[in-house]
Parts: C-alpha cells; sequence; structure tokens
C-alpha cells in the first residue's frame, strides 16, 4: 500500500479516534468517496492498537490504578479505588462486546457501512450531544462513578458500533447526561475507550488467522495512529477547561448534511 494512504489512514484514525466525531465513520467514507483501496483488517487493527497504546499512555495514572485493581476484583475483593474502576470499566464493556458479535454474527454490520447511514448519525448524535452538553450539571467528578452509571454509559456506547455515531461521542453525551463535568465526560469516556479497543482489536483479528500481515505497513500506521490520538487527546483535554463541545458538533452536523447531500443528491 502507498505509504501516503498508510499515513493518511494513520492521521485520521488518530485524530477523531478520542474527539466525540466518529473515526470508523471516517475510514469507511475514505475508500467509499475517494476511490482508494480499502486498507483491510490488518490495518484497522493496527491503527487501533496504536491509538490504544496513545489513551493508555496518556491516562497512565488512572490505567495503571485500574490494573492495580484487577487481582482484587478477580478475587471477588472490593476494597479500594482500583477495584471499583476496574469493575466499573468492566461492566461498561460488556455491552458493546455482546452488541458487536450479534452484527458481527448476523452481518448487519456490513449493511450499516453506508454514506447514508453515517450522514444521518453524525447528524442526529452531533445534535444530541449538543443538548446534552448545553443541558449538563457539570457537577460530577470520576470519584463518584457508579455501578448504574457504568451501565448507563454501557448502553450508550453499544449504540456507537453504528458507523457514524462515535463511541467517545456517545459515551460523552451520557456522562454530561448523568452531571460529570466535561473534562470528566472526556475522560471517563477515553477510559472506556480502553477494554473496548482491546474486544474489538481482538475480534477483528481473528480475521487475519492464516493470512498475511504486511509488517511495513502496519508499523507505519500504528506509530504515526499513536503520535496523532497523543497530539489530540491533549489538545482536546486543554480546550474542555475553557470551551464547550460545540465546535465538534458544528463539524458534525455540516459533514452530515454533506454526506446525506452526496447520498441523495
Amino acid at each position: 500500500m502507498p505509504v501516503f494512504h498508510l499515513v493518511l489512514i494513520a492521521l485520521i484514525q488518530g485524530i477523531t479516534e478520542f474527539l466525540p466525531v466518529s473515526s470508523s465513520g471516517h475510514l469507511i467514507l475514505l475508500p467509499g468517496l475517494t476511490g482508494m483501496q480499502d486498507q483491510g483488517t490488518a490495518i484497522d487493527v493496527a491503527a487501533h492498537v496504536g491509538t490504544l497504546f496513545a489513551v493508555m499512555l496518556y491516562f497512565r495514572r488512572d490505567v495503571a490504578l485500574a490494573v492495580s485493581g484487577v487481582p482484587g476484583l478477580l478475587r471477588g475483593r472490593i476494597t479500594g479505588q482500583g477495584e471499583w474502576l476496574a469493575l466499573c470499566l468492566v461492566i461498561a464493556t460488556i455491552p458493546v462486546i455482546l452488541f458487536g458479535l450479534v452484527l458481527k454474527v448476523t452481518g448487519v454490520s456490513d449493511a450499516l457501512r453506508s454514506v447514508a447511514v453515517i450522514g444521518w448519525t453524525m447528524l442526529g448524535f452531533g445534535l444530541v450531544l449538543y443538548w446534552a452538553d448545553q443541558r449538563a450539571a457539570q457537577t460530577r467528578d470520576m470519584g463518584t462513578l457508579s455501578l448504574k452509571d457504568s451501565v448507563i454509559l454501557g448502553l450508550w456506547q453499544m449504540v456507537a458500533l453504528i458507523p457514524g455515531t462515535s463511541r467517545s461521542g456517545i459515551v460523552i453525551t451520557g456522562a454530561l447526561r448523568a452531571g460529570f463535568t466535561r473534562p470528566e465526560a472526556a475522560r471517563i469516556a477515553m477510559l472506556m475507550s480502553i477494554p473496548t479497543i482491546i474486544a474489538s482489536g481482538a475480534l477483528a483479528s481473528l480475521d487475519l488467522i492464516g493470512g498475511q500481515v504486511p509488517v511495513r505497513d502496519v508499523s507505519i500506521v500504528m506509530v504515526l495512529s499513536c503520535l496523532a490520538a497523543l497530539a489530540a487527546l491533549g489538545l482536546m483535554m486543554r480546550l474542555l477547561r475553557q470551551v464547550s463541545f460545540t465546535p465538534y458538533v458544528i463539524y458534525r452536523v455540516v459533514l452530515g448534511l454533506i454526506l446525506l447531500g452526496v447520498a441523495y443528491l
């Protein structure tokens, strides 16, 4: 695959994975609107691994806390913040794994990969994010995260399997509705992305068994997507201390309308 194509995929994935604008939607649109070759499963997995490294590095303290709680959680003991955070992340991941398996087995996931679907979800869920952002109480931090919150946010996250929805955007929407501040809503969404990315990457990797993996292409995409995701994460988290999610909403609405125009006109 040409290096330019690899760089483009890595930048799109890295920049959009954690912004509330849908990375999967952008990657589906790339070959659909430009005529470029579909990148294939191996490149998709590499891009997700790169962004996984980025979020784990950026939120390394929270990740270390959750990992430290895994042994206690496996023993059925919840004695500290580590075990509690690990439990909340596990609970929030279960709905998306189950729903993802259903979509893959039934083949519905392939049917949803269309410009029209992405246009509607980009527009609709962008407006839902704006509604939640404008009405958010913004009184809670992640220390108040409950099991009920985890279940509800897990259900929100499940909806993100529809291309164009944005996994981070829909979880941020749910967290804002639950009263979390903007930075804390984004932080929760990023942490919940870790087990979800691991699960989706493992599922996608099953398609690679017995096939050839282009090592050079995979390495380029993995490194560049990690660097791009780190930059996008740092910028977004800094901006959220001063501005709302409105700029992302405007982008989603404009892109959604353009895509609907392309799909129907």
